[in-house]
């Protein structure tokens, strides 16, 4: 199979070119190196693949690359929380607009095979049940309650505390954040493409990836590698909140691992299905900082309460259709994954912030 991947030089799309490589298939790789998550140079593990650098923007380029495709891998995105709401214009134009020039270009090369790299913030809070009224979307947290160290949202029909549950793809979305905005409006655009070109679209929703190739000191990094930054610097990692929330981390060989099997499976049934992509074991994010603390014989982590604006108290993934219609189930454990992480190998920033 020819898989044009976009993103091919990032933490992810790197990991799903590799993989695609190792089981034979031939991979296009194009990435536009964005110095948010990259250094000045190309990843030496980019360096594997004849890398094009270019823009998915780039509507002229796409139509050189997309002839003889079978499929498209789309991993190229800005990620993460960024810095503040001007960040707006960046996701906009990276992650929507991007994916509205590639299905166009596919829509001209004839290319109908599409796996769409998506994520768990298009849930906003996760799913929740109340002993008195079942399945409920919880109440807002208050800044009041969050100020007091009452994190944990109530439900919105008795005020009763709540138990996390697992969330299933058809869970409502509510997403929070410019970030989560634009991972949705992707989506949407793929369903809209699929639905008028008889097209099909794995829409894989990421839950917290991590592993080697992570980028580091950057404001689009994840809390794993901002825990190990801390780390390395002698430093406890600050743990927000009371350390309690629940996440699934889902380690990036195993979502790689998700890609191949998206590709490799037959067209969905519907335009466009969201499967989760996931470990399957909940920890929370204080286990994970005092897991790698352990792991890297540093401090332990420092609570220090408080909350940012965009953040959600649980959020953690039912593994079951990833399972049911692709095959997918993590391989690589929390302990082990942490451990590995502890001194793998992560992506230089642009510029190491001081």
């Amino acid at each position: 199979m020819r898989v044009l991947v976009t993103g091919a030089a990032g933490f992810i799309g790197s990991q799903v070119a590799d993989l695609l490589a190792d089981e034979g298939h031939e991979v296009v790789a194009l990435d536009a190196l964005l110095p948010q998550a990259h250094g000045a140079e190309t990843p030496q593990w980019a360096r594997r693949h004849e890398l094009v650098r270019g823009d998915v923007r780039d509507g002229r380029l796409l139509d050189r690359l997309l002839p003889g495709v079978d499929a498209v891998c789309h991993q190229a995105a800005m990620v993460g929380h960024g810095l503040d709401p001007a960040d707006a214009p960046e996701y906009a134009g990276h992650n929507d607009l991007g994916t509205a020039v590639l299905l166009a270009a596919m829509y001209r090369a004839g290319v109908s095979r599409l796996v769409l790299a998506s994520s768990m913030v298009v849930y906003g809070e996760g799913r929740y049940h109340c002993l008195a009224d079942g399945v409920v979307r919880p109440s807002p947290r208050r800044a009041r309650d969050m100020a007091a160290g009452r994190y944990d949202p109530t439900c919105p029909r008795c005020g009763d505390p709540l138990t996390p549950a697992l969330v299933p793809e058809d869970a409502r979305l509510e997403p929070r954040s410019t970030y989560a905005a634009s991972k949705l409006a992707q989506e949407h655009f793929a369903a809209a493409w699929a639905r008028q070109t008889g097209g099909g679209v794995w829409a894989l929703r990421y839950h917290n990836v991590y592993g080697p190739r992570m980028p580091r000191d950057t404001p689009y990094a994840g809390v794993a590698s901002i825990f190990r930054s801390a780390l390395a610097a002698g430093l406890p990692p600050r743990v927000l909140e009371d350390g309690r929330q629940r996440r699934d981390f889902v380690h990036v060989t195993d979502v790689a691992r998700a890609n191949l099997l998206a590709l490799a499976a037959p067209p969905p049934t519907a335009a466009l299905v969201p499967v989760n992509v996931c470990s399957g074991e909940p920890r929370t994010v204080g286990e994970l900082a005092q897991t790698l603390a352990a792991a890297m014989g540093g401090p332990a982590p420092l609570v220090v309460g408080g909350a940012r604006a965009a953040d959600v108290r649980h959020v953690v993934a039912d593994p079951g259709r990833a399972a049911e219609l692709l095959g997918y189930t993590a391989r690589v454990g929390f302990a082990e994954g942490v451990a590995g992480f502890a001194t793998d190998p992560l992506r230089e920033p642009a510029a190491l912030s001081a």
